[in-house]
């Protein structure tokens, strides 16, 4: 058994691998998106995320989740793994980067409400500071990436519901892993959401026969890094804390994004762009961050006694 610092530290970097991946997948979306449609670009990324994962489950002999497991899978892969890809992909055919951005990270806020609601996730001070802060940065990201003209009302109506769809997937996910491995429940929440994106397989076979390589690698890479490696990564570490410390947690994807679009990309942000990701990072670092109070209550508590033995 580790001790509860080191699972503490394994689980933040967990997480802060889930993080840079996921800010990856952006780019590669946005290489991937030019040769493939939403629903088949969805459907060949679950497909190599769920070929890795199913590997690596023989291998390590991880076998089938619990009966009572299942509910919490079925429902975060119906909703993150399948509804969500396919439609997040389509939004951000219709608006730019920047608005898409903006409207899916109202996901973090959502997480913790519901995570409150039906977790009975406790949401301190600093945990809602930190999400207000790591929201502004998002709001300042979104709005010095957003063109003229570049957003829908069907686009942002798609951002949003790709965002109502991730939180109540991570939501439903969290139970489950109390029962499986955070292995199981990645491995088999992505094997639901290829088989509810396998009616997009034609769109897939006739795409991908004309698609450029890259584009198809970075399909490939989009289900063995950012779903395979990082969705068991996220588990792993929401097994470990709160729904809502996590959700806060991708606040810190709209920063890296833009460092990896200036790496990767040679997009030179801004410095209201630059002021939005710092902005993020904060609210991240306060969100998770932990008040030093114990020593002062204990200092307090012996009083009362004191009194009571001189009465």
């Amino acid at each position: 058994m580790h001790s509860p610092r080191r699972t503490e530290l394994l689980a933040a970097g967990a997480a802060a691998v889930t993080v840079v991946l996921w800010a990856s997948a952006f780019v590669s979306i946005r290489s991937a998106g030019d040769a493939y449609s939403p629903g088949a670009l969805a459907l060949g990324r679950l497909l190599a995320g769920a070929l890795t994962l199913g590997v690596i489950c023989l291998v390590r002999r991880e076998g089938w989740p619990p009966r009572s497991a299942w509910r919490g899978i079925g429902i975060s892969g119906v909703l993150w793994f399948g509804f969500y890809m396919v439609v997040l992909n389509w939004g951000e055919q219709q608006v730019d980067a920047g608005t898409a951005a903006l409207v899916v990270n109202i996901g973090p806020i959502l997480i913790a409400l519901l995570g409150a609601r039906f977790l009975g996730d406790a949401m301190p001070p600093r945990l809602l500071a930190g999400m207000a802060v790591s929201f502004a940065g998002a709001v300042t990201v979104g709005l010095s990436m957003s063109g003229n003209g570049g957003s829908s009302v069907l686009g942002v109506a798609l951002c949003l519901l790709a965002a109502i769809a991730y939180a109540a997937g991570v939501v439903a996910q969290k139970p489950a892993l109390g029962r499986a491995s955070a292995l199981q429940v990645t491995t088999f929440g992505c094997l639901v959401g290829a088989v509810l994106c396998l009616p997009f397989a034609g769109q897939l076979v006739s795409e991908a026969a004309k698609a450029p390589v890259p584009a198809t690698l970075n399909m490939v890479y989009l289900g063995v890094f950012p779903t395979a490696l990082a969705f068991t990564t996220w588990a792993y570490a929401l097994a470990r804390t709160t729904a809502s410390r996590m959700g806060a947690t991708t606040y810190a994807v709209p920063a890296l994004v833009v460092l990896m679009s200036w790496l990767a990309l040679g997009e030179v942000p801004g410095p209201l762009t630059l002021t939005g990701g710092a902005l993020c990072l904060a609210g991240v670092a306060v969100s998770r961050s932990r008040a030093r109070r114990a020593p002062e209550a204990a200092a307090v508590e012996p009083r009362p006694e004191r009194l009571e033995e001189s009465a």
